[in-house]
């Protein structure tokens, strides 16, 4: 289907054929799959020009097929989800944090079933695995930290021993600073940030648990100006995520390179696409709706924490709509990386958190791409819950005793 640039400039900022990528330069394997992801979203915005209905400007967005498909996936799973058998608790928070997204109340006997199933995969000495008597994971215990929050029933936050995951969390603190994301396990900048995120929900963050470790993640900033992994790495938007949020959390995001982070990342949103990419030179990715929007409006909210103007436009917040829109949304249900890619959890959960992102920059809410139909749950930047199961579960945890002595 070829599209005029008149009509695309009609309905969209984005997917204007001026921004191509340029055949004629020296053609390499990332070019030439660029040319090819460039080809897949022009038929999909092709496709959306020609079927639209006659007036319709925006694109329609499909709540309830999105229900539909996560509701069925949280009551029972396709085989070809039997790989992710050690990330089971991530699956339940992705499930239900997409549900509150989308606005959709679950059943009270499907909550109480997934609280009872995350019990099972409590580790002895603390933490969640993956699964029943899988080894404790940094990574699967703030997943089900994060979905219980977000199920936000007493039975869900009480669930949770305190106790055994401050010991947990204080076993995967090291004297760097770093943290390792499981006993004997690998450090890399995610571990500090699901272990602080966790610790900070449940108030039983301490001392012991920051000792050097805002230290340690800026040893992984990069000349880029993002973040990569560890020490030596190359900018990653998910690992750039994790120290700036994990900072935030530190109070500590004023020591950092502000305007090299942000030079970094205004430089990684495609100008075709509309959407994100994570790292320089790769392909646009519907996760990093999330994974990129949401440091813009951390680095906005530490701007007016220190009486400064926020930024509030420093990435086209309505490109992204478009391409979370037209490109990421499955005629099935489910919302997916970028066109010619299947659907799953994982992208449903975060391309659902960045649309939240782009739309809390836009004040009057009639407003954001698709009108008030399109609109998503608030999330929050750090902890990617919705602010009402944050706000619950902070007033939760605050009325119990302390865990310290």
């Amino acid at each position: 289907l070829q599209m005029s640039t008149d009509r695309i400039s009609a309905f969209f900022r984005s997917f204007d054929k001026r921004f191509e990528i340029q055949e004629d330069c020296l053609p390499t394997k990332t070019s030439e799959e660029q040319i090819k992801v460039e080809e897949e979203i022009a038929v999909t915005v092709g496709q959306f020009l020609a079927t639209r209905v006659e007036g319709e400007k925006a694109p329609h967005f499909n709540r309830e097929l999105h229900i539909a498909y996560v509701v069925s996936y949280l009551k029972q799973l396709p085989t070809s989800y039997q790989g992710l058998d050690s990330s089971r608790p991530w699956l339940c928070y992705w499930g239900v944090h997409s549900l509150n997204l989308l606005g959709y109340q679950m059943s009270e006997e499907m909550k109480s079933e997934i609280v009872t199933f995350l019990k099972t995969c409590v580790h002895p000495d603390g933490g969640y695995g993956g699964g029943p008597g899988q080894l404790g994971h940094l990574a699967t215990t703030y997943a089900a930290v994060l979905c219980l929050i977000s199920i936000g029933t007493e039975q869900a936050l009480a669930s949770i021993d305190r106790e055994l995951t401050y010991k947990f969390l204080l076993a995967r603190h090291q004297p760097s600073g770093a943290y390792t994301m499981h006993h004997g396990g690998e450090e890399d900048i995610r571990a500090p940030y699901l272990a602080l995120v966790s610790a900070s929900l449940l108030k039983i963050i301490d001392s012991k648990l920051t000792d050097m470790v805002a230290e340690w993640i800026m040893s992984c900033q990069t000349y880029e100006g993002g973040f990569g992994g560890e020490p030596g790495m190359e900018a990653h938007g998910g690992y750039t995520f994790c120290a700036f949020a994990c900072l935030c959390l530190l109070d500590k995001a004023k020591i950092l390179d502000v305007n090299a982070v942000l030079k970094w990342l205004v430089r990684r949103q495609m100008k075709f696409e509309g959407g994100f990419q994570g790292r320089t030179n790769k392909h646009v990715d519907g996760c990093y709706s999330f994974w990129q929007g949401a440091v813009f409006r951390l680095i906005d909210t530490e701007l007016e924490r220190e009486g400064m103007v926020p930024l509030d436009g420093a990435f086209d917040s309505r490109a992204l709509q478009e391409y979370i829109l037209v490109c990421c949304q499955d005629p099935m249900g489910g919302l997916r990386d970028k066109p010619g890619v299947r659907r799953d959890l994982y992208h449903t959960c975060y391309v659902l958190s960045g649309l939240s992102v782009a739309q809390s920059f836009i004040d009057d809410k009639s407003l954001v791409l698709g009108g008030e139909e399109s609109l998503v749950e608030d999330t929050h930047p750090i902890y990617n819950v919705i602010i009402p199961c944050e706000e619950a579960a902070r007033e939760y945890y605050s009325s119990l005793s302390p865990i310290h002595k």
